[in-house]
């Protein structure tokens, strides 16, 4: 089997603006484009840097030997072992809220729609940080602000998630909160 390495240090990528961008705040030699200084939310960079990396990632009309399968994503293998990841960390979250009220944890997106499901995963392992069953499905936004708080208070786990975009949608993006729900797991995989 063959390897391939891709160095992708000080380079720039002219098809990807967004890699650019994210280059040019950590490294002072890529320079930062004018119409990319408005602040953006989590969400909308996630959403951007998907649309970016659609087109940066796709492969290109011509096939050739080479570049046939390069970035062929539908493969069963590939997209049988994404589904098992997704299920199994779905199945944690599961294990780790099934005593906790008003959570049902059907998928990574509406079940995770009224912050509950966030309270009660960081409660599980810091259950001194608030009291969960002082929370009320109907307060949204007091769920997200306590949940994205305390996650980054007690355990340090950045807020990715922005807590107007998750109150302005009843279907969050399932891939921003998948991402997020990862980095909860990352954190507390060993502590159960």
């Amino acid at each position: 089997m063959a390897m391939v390495s891709i160095d992708v240090g000080r380079s720039t990528n002219l098809a990807c603006p967004f890699y650019n961008e994210v280059q040019s705040k950590t490294n002072p030699n890529v320079p930062f484009s004018a119409a990319s200084k408005k602040p953006l939310s989590p969400f909308a960079k996630f959403r951007q840097l998907d649309r970016q990396n659609s087109a940066c990632l796709s492969p290109s009309p011509v096939k050739s030997p080479a570049t046939e399968f390069r970035f062929k994503f539908t493969e069963p293998t590939v997209r049988d072992n994404a589904a098992q990841i997704k299920e199994r960390l779905l199945t944690w979250c599961r294990s780790k809220t099934k005593e906790y009220e008003n959570v049902q944890l059907d998928n990574f997106s509406t079940s995770w729609n009224n912050g509950l499901a966030f309270c009660a995963l960081i409660h599980h392992f810091r259950p001194d940080a608030f009291d969960y069953n002082s929370l009320r499905p109907e307060n949204r936004r007091k769920n997200f602000e306590l949940a994205f708080t305390k996650a980054d208070e007690v355990a340090g786990i950045a807020p990715l998630l922005d807590v107007e975009d998750m109150v302005m949608m009843q279907r969050p993006d399932w891939k921003c909160v998948f991402t997020y729900v990862q980095s909860i797991y990352r954190r507390f995989k060993d502590e159960d």
